[in-house]
């Protein structure tokens, strides 16, 4: 996965974890695709202490997915309700049952919504 949208995905499911300061210079740096240099002369800090802080903070997002795997499961979960809908979506075509549709739209419809919840 991509380094940019790897670290969007962990602080989307861990950032409330992080410190506000934390939380500020890490969505300048991965949301606003500020340089370091941009973000050391806003804070008032050095351009090595704000790469250090964003691999502080990269490893520790990593440390809460490695414990409680919320991004794997949620993936697992897309895929999952991805694969109910091609099969509803195969059923339907395969079947003239009025009623049945309608079930399978309902399926359907509820696999949408199970993904909206994330």
């Amino acid at each position: 996965m991509e380094k940019i949208v790897r670290q969007s995905i962990l602080f989307d499911f861990y950032g409330e974890l992080l410190t506000e300061h934390q939380k500020n210079i890490y969505r300048d740096i991965v949301f606003d695709d500020m340089s370091y240099s941009e973000i050391a002369d806003l804070e008032g800090i050095s351009r090595q202490g704000v790469y250090d802080l964003i691999k502080r903070c990269d490893r520790i997002l990593e440390e809460y997915e490695e414990k409680l795997k919320l991004v794997e499961k949620f993936q697992n979960t897309k895929g999952m309700v991805a694969n109910i809908q091609t099969l509803a979506k195969e059923l339907k075509e395969s079947n003239s049952n009025k009623a049945l549709a309608d079930k399978i739209d309902a399926i359907v419809q509820t696999s949408n919504a199970i993904l909206e919840e994330y």
